[in-house]
């Protein structure tokens, strides 16, 4: 995704912060990455729970973004959301991840999260994603997820 960023100047600047939600204004920037989940711009959305997801506190605010945004319209900011939730309460995401390997497709963080989560109850669903493609890193995200999962039985 070469060029794929926020279009927002604001969040742009705060997703490429080490860590944007430490010192006094983080609890402002948490509020503004929130409030980005429900932008229009889908690049938004996805740069708002990729930020989220990296580098949101554990807190029960950050977990109830997260689960809305993993119903999002968008693929990859579910994806994403999912991801940020599967490391923090991997009960939660388990369903999501089920949900998610169950469509026609499937993104790398999803295959990270299915990784984190490591339940040999989509090791099925992730079996037929480790058939070799033309992307070599997707395979190897699917490969490293199953076996995690595989291994979890």
């Amino acid at each position: 995704m070469d060029g794929y960023f926020a279009t927002s100047d604001s969040l742009a600047r705060l997703a490429a912060q080490d860590d944007p939600f430490d010192g006094a204004l983080g609890a402002a920037n948490l509020t503004e990455v929130i409030g980005f989940l429900d932008d229009a711009d889908e690049a938004n959305r996805d740069w708002a729970a990729f930020t989220l997801a990296l580098s949101g506190p554990d807190t029960k605010l950050v977990h109830d973004a997260l689960l809305r945004a993993a119903d999002d319209e968008a693929e990859i900011v579910r994806a994403e959301a999912i991801w940020g939730l599967a490391q923090r309460d991997k009960a939660r995401a388990l369903p999501l991840i089920r949900r998610e390997l169950q469509s026609d497709s499937v993104t790398i963080p999803l295959l990270e999260a299915a990784e984190l989560v490591a339940d040999a109850s989509l090791a099925e669903l992730l079996e037929p994603i480790t058939t070799p493609s033309a992307d070599k890193f997707l395979d190897d995200t699917a490969l490293a997820a199953f076996r995690a999962c595989k291994a979890a039985s």
